[in-house]
């Protein structure tokens, strides 16, 4: 069975909402290690799951970069993406699939399907359904050492998960530190 990765980027306070400009997705400095990092990771996964606004977001950005120096661009135009709504038909983007009824039927039939590892990332509601429903093996969070002081959290409230095993711990020249961690049993 594939196994589904929530990748998300949080500021030190736990926000995942990226309310302020803590996030560039051009990086800010020396970012040669921490993009060497996530192209190990793109590597390992064949499929990008999002919901429909995540998708616009990405859609709307990396594509239309016409110099774009971190690969990023390359990599989201070549995987299979995922993206789930109830709206969507046409998603404008190659490689793209429209997830539309129950995500969470629509999720376990992908993981069952041969393939590599399948990326979550950002879609904040969807994270959050597939979290309450137990289909996230595994938590890659990319700390930000920035305070953003308010926006949701990677967890929904009153969720709860006896124990996280790290798996994996890793800082970047940028300050940024990256997190990995299963649930454990």
């Amino acid at each position: 069975m594939r196994k589904l990765i929530s990748t998300e980027n949080v500021t030190l306070d736990g926000s995942i909402e990226m309310l302020g400009e803590w996030f560039d997705p051009q990086g800010q400095g020396d970012m040669s290690d921490l993009m060497e990092e996530i192209h190990r990771q793109d590597a390992e996964a064949d499929g990008l799951l999002v919901g429909r606004q995540t998708f616009e977001d990405l859609r709307g950005y990396w594509p239309q970069l016409s110099d774009d120096k971190t690969g990023i661009t390359d990599y989201l135009n070549n995987v299979e993406k995922y993206v789930v709504s109830s709206t969507m038909t046409d998603p404008g983007w190659q490689n793209s699939t429209v997830l539309s009824g129950d995500p969470i039927q629509k999720v376990r039939d992908i993981k069952q399907r041969p393939g590599n590892d399948i990326v979550l990332t950002g879609s904040i509601t969807l994270t959050h359904a597939l979290i309450a429903a137990g289909l996230v093996d595994e938590y890659r969070l990319f700390v930000y050492p920035v305070v953003q002081g308010r926006g949701r959290r990677l967890f929904p409230d009153g969720y709860q998960i006896p124990r996280l095993n790290l798996v994996n711990a890793r800082s970047f020249a940028s300050g940024i530190t990256l997190l990995i961690y299963i649930p454990q049993g």
